[in-house]
């Protein structure tokens, strides 16, 4: 344990003042998207239409994900016999559309600040350079010329690699997302237009 300790101290003292905050973004970026993953996991091994007759015929059952849950919703809606269920249907799966987009905003804002920190931390070590070629400190106990560059490289790097995997899962839940707003554009239109 107190090697990791040491190491993350080593990173942060070789990355400069922009580690920190990179950090940060990094704990708030994973959060992020393990938080809009586990809400969108996808058990879904049938599709909505026998998903809706199934429910209808079965009746309630525990449900695995959303879209099993706005059915059930959906299902119980419709047998109130509500007027304009549309709107009911509209109003009642607001709830589920708003919870899959959680953190999506978060998440796009990470994955643009991330390398723009790795960016001013390469300027703050390039400025650590041209500073110890201006004062002919080529040796001195901050690292000199080495030390700024390495501050620049590692910087760098974290940013990168902070926003190019986010960005990629980012991607892949967007993707899911649409596909359960579909199901669930689909829930409204058979429930409202089947008898």
């Amino acid at each position: 344990m107190n090697e990791y300790f040491l190491m993350f101290k080593a990173l942060f003292e070789a990355g400069g003042v922009v580690i920190p905050p990179l950090f940060l973004c990094a704990l708030l970026l994973w959060y992020g998207l393990g938080y809009r993953y586990w809400m969108m996991k996808q058990s879904k091994s049938m599709t909505v239409r026998n998903m809706l007759r199934n429910y209808q015929e079965n009746g309630v059952k525990p449900t695995k994900n959303i879209v099993e849950q706005a059915v059930q919703q959906g299902i119980a809606l419709k047998k109130k016999g509500v007027k304009n269920l549309r709107r009911h249907l509209d109003a009642a799966f607001y709830d589920y559309e708003r919870e899959i987009g959680k953190f999506s905003v978060l998440v796009r804002i990470i994955v643009v600040i991330t390398p723009l920190l790795g960016l001013l931390g390469t300027v703050i070590g390039m400025i650590e350079t041209f500073d110890s070629l201006g004062s002919m400190s080529l040796f001195t106990q901050s690292g000199g010329i080495a030390g700024g560059i390495s501050q620049a490289l590692i910087s760098t790097q974290i940013g990168l690699s902070v926003a190019i995997p986010g960005l990629f899962i980012h991607s892949v839940l967007n993707i899911k997302q649409q596909q359960i707003e579909r199901d669930l554009a689909q829930i409204k239109e058979l429930l409202c237009t089947t008898p």
